[in-house]
């Protein structure tokens, strides 16, 4: 039985230990942390295909240039000479022009739905013990200009396959009968769906370990052992762990990891926040982006989370209260009647997305060794797209031809 190692135990990591483990790989997964503490825990939520636009656009390039030095924004950028970030922010300027978006737009699609159907049908295997519904989710607006541009994008979601229905503010109204809605309106992507992302996370985990697969948590990679083009062994603070194949799922920590076997990748974390308010007594029905506020707000049964913003600060874990207060102020303005008081600081959670400089994935192997393969740089759409991943990495180490045309998530296409 051929030995998987994946460094990385977050949604990625599980997913492809998942897959592998159904087709009989002997799986080992390490984490420097406990399952808990990472981005896959406490982010939205969110299985969207209706995220088809690459977070490199010209319309994310337009908003960012006014947003990246305000503390409050969105999309806030630290001042700091960083060589690395220089040549991320260079690479994502290239990629944000219309032809490398619109080349990249139906991969990004491809993907997002082949892991959509891959996540219900796991649902289906498991049990839905993480509360997903497939319900759709809404993007609201109250500005006529957006108006305008989330027409357009649910016209050009037909022109691919996705339904988007175009709501008024009484039609999204309707849907939310609980709490008052001040919106311009809205537009609904049934396709979509959410889910509690932690309690995926202890559903897999648990499955994982009751079928054999072993983890190594609160491990640290110190290096590796090499033998001309094959890494025989990862070598951690608690011993050495051999190793057939290995699958770098490291999350924001893959450039670091990756440099220890001189090995570059182009990669920033980007901070988000998140806040959880427990038994809401009037709680939202539908998931939903706040679109001029980049906020997103998710239902997960009796609970509430709010959560957003992108931080890109390097690997800094504080917590800038602006911030906070901005996804706060942004739900309250949407719906000015929502039961839910300022969060404490204790409270709020924050992660480090991993963001490629285009938004799309790394997945596959690279040329420098026999036997790694990397998966990581999922930006927002870590969830949305574990289980395709998981997936696409099973069909790289096991030798079939992959399910979709992975030629756009190319480790080496910055090299």
């Amino acid at each position: 039985m051929k030995s998987v190692v994946i460094i990385g135990g977050g949604i990625i990591g599980l997913c492809t230990a998942h897959y592998l483990n159904k087709q009989g790989y002997d799986v080992r997964v390490i984490e420097s942390g406990d399952l808990t503490d990472g981005t896959s825990f406490g982010n939205a939520g969110y299985v969207s295909p209706s995220h088809f636009i690459p977070l490199a656009s010209p319309a994310v390039v337009g908003k960012a240039l006014r947003w990246m030095l305000n503390a409050s924004s969105p999309f806030y950028v630290k001042p700091r000479l960083d060589p690395e970030l220089l040549r991320w922010g260079m690479a994502f300027w290239k990629s944000s022009r219309e032809s490398y978006m619109l080349k990249n737009i139906p991969h990004l699609n491809n993907i997002l739905c082949f892991s959509r159907d891959l996540t219900i049908a796991m649902k289906n295997e498991l049990g839905n013990h993480f509360r997903m519904e497939e319900k759709g989710c809404l993007m609201l607006y109250r500005e006529r200009a957006t108006e305008k541009q989330e027409q357009a994008l649910a016209h050009q979601a037909a022109g691919i396959g996705l339904m988007a229905n175009v709501l008024n503010a009484a039609e999204v109204q309707s849907l939310e009968p609980k709490v008052e809605v001040a919106v311009r309106g809205g537009v609904l992507y049934p396709i979509d769906c959410h889910l509690h992302p932690g309690d995926l996370m202890e559903t897999l985990r648990a499955s994982l370990l009751y079928k054999g697969v072993k983890f190594e948590l609160r491990t640290a990679v110190t290096g590796f052992e090499r033998q001309s083009k094959t890494i025989t062994a990862v070598l951690t603070d608690k011993g050495a762990i051999p190793c057939a194949e290995l699958v770098m799922a490291a999350g924001s920590w893959l450039p670091g990891l990756l440099r220890k076997l001189d090995i570059g990748v182009l990669l920033q974390p980007g901070k988000g926040y998140s806040m959880t308010y427990p038994d809401v007594e009037r709680n939202l029905c539908y998931p939903a982006i706040l679109i001029e506020c980049r906020v997103a707000m998710t239902p997960m049964g009796a609970d509430l989370r709010m959560g957003g913003t992108m931080e890109i600060s390097g690997y800094k874990r504080q917590i800038m209260p602006k911030r906070v207060s901005a996804i706060y102020d942004a739900a309250k303005t949407y719906y000015p009647g929502l039961r839910v008081d300022f969060p404490k600081t204790d409270s709020v959670w924050q992660g480090l997305r991993p963001l490629s400089p285009d938004g799309l994935p790394y997945i596959g192997r690279h040329s420098g060794y026999r036997n790694l393969i990397i998966a990581g740089g999922h930006a927002m759409l870590g969830l949305s797209l574990a289980a395709a991943t998981g997936y696409l990495v099973e069909e790289l180490i096991s030798g079939k031809s992959p399910s979709i045309n992975m030629s756009a998530f190319s480790t080496e296409r910055f090299n």
